[in-house]
């Protein structure tokens, strides 16, 4: 399911791996649990899966590159909901003990098995072109604000704007498909301030005074994550003089950019001298990160990410399942920052936060 190329570690994770990094934020279960019963927190968050199967089988259904796709939604439906309540009964079935990158897992293998390849595209489309055409007034909102620490926070509060279209989110799919939702309202109607992790003065105050060479950020979601959250992002960092690489899926996962959308959508932002909307983008990258999830383990990554990543001195980690739910807590090498909206209630709770509360965590490392 993964990069036929030989997966390797990424280059700023201190070594060794298995002693320095883990790729899941929230314990599902600890050393002391009995390894044949599932836990309450086991059993929680395989719910939060159940609960996404229906939004999941009306994608299939709907899916018309896949012949008869009304019935292998359902055997999909029955398929997952099987193995879950397989692993509700025996943890260490299916692979398991459960966690995040298991239960994404297990749902993807059993897509593919019925022959679906990517349940989300249509969506995608839509979202990627409706996000396109708003793209210059987005820029050029940001543009106007001359205070560098101001303009900051309104490409940060635009991040997080972004990170709503996630259609993993079984209670944000049902809103998505019932009303859509729009940019501009959702950057005004954040969670106020303090956030439940809110280091943005820490990192404004570094933003003015240092700037970075070489920054990796591995994106999440299509739609307005990617083109008009992410997208200003990067354009600020490469105006400030780093070079950008953009680390993206290798294969479809939910509503996640794969690596190859991401390049057909910058050729269509990007103007005939390669600049967008002014700035030169010689120097921005688009790396496969090797993943196939909406989640990523970083000792696994391609060997093309690992290369481009090996003199970075800042990796930003966005959306909440990659920079929330499975490297939070992950120390790395050189600056670090993790973005992304709290959109699952077990998340929430475990944080101390708020539903749809935000994370913007930053570690400098000492030089």
């Amino acid at each position: 399911m993964e990069s036929d190329s030989e997966m390797v570690p990424f280059p700023q994770l201190p070594m060794p791996i298995e002693n320095n990094y883990r790729a899941c934020t929230i314990p599902y279960r600890f050393p002391s649990d009995d390894p044949k019963k599932a836990t309450p927190n086991e059993i929680s968050w395989i719910n939060v899966f159940a609960n996404s199967i229906p939004s999941f089988k009306k994608r299939a259904e709907s899916d018309i590159t896949v012949p008869d796709a009304p019935a292998r939604a359902e055997k999909f439906a029955e398929r997952y909901a099987g193995i879950l309540e397989d692993l509700k009964k025996d943890p260490e079935s299916h692979g398991g003990p459960p966690d995040g990158i298991l239960l994404c897992r297990l749902r993807e293998q059993v897509l593919r098995e019925l022959g679906f390849r990517d349940i989300f595209k249509k969506v995608k489309d839509e979202e990627n072109a409706k996000a396109i055409s708003l793209f210059p007034q987005v820029v050029s909102l940001s543009d106007a604000i001359e205070d560098d620490g101001k303009r900051l926070e309104n490409l940060v509060r635009g991040i997080f704007a972004g990170n709503i279209f996630d259609l993993g989110s079984a209670q944000l799919a049902e809103v998505f498909s019932r009303d859509g939702m729009s940019f501009l309202a959702s950057c005004q109607n954040l969670v106020p301030r303090p956030w439940v992790i809110d280091d943005l003065e820490n990192f404004q105050a570094k933003w003015i005074n240092k700037s970075w060479k070489k920054a990796v950020i591995f994106v999440d979601n299509s739609g307005a994550d990617i083109i008009l959250g992410i997208l200003p992002f990067a354009r600020e960092l490469l105006r400030r003089g780093a070079q950008v690489v953009l680390a993206a899926n290798e294969l479809p996962s939910i509503n996640d950019i794969t690596c190859t959308e991401l390049t057909e959508i910058l050729s269509q932002l990007k103007d005939e001298n390669g600049q967008l909307l002014g700035v030169d983008t010689s120097k921005l990258l688009i790396a496969n990160s090797g993943n196939d999830l909406p989640v990523i383990d970083l000792s696994r990554v391609s060997q093309e990410l690992a290369y481009l990543s090996s003199d970075a001195d800042l990796v930003i980690v966005e959306g909440m399942g990659r920079g929330i739910e499975t490297n939070l807590y992950a120390q790395f090498k050189c600056d670090s920052l993790k973005i992304g909206m709290v959109k699952h209630l077990e998340v929430a709770e475990f944080l101390g936060g708020r539903l749809y509360d935000c994370v913007f965590k930053f570690n400098e490392v000492q030089s």
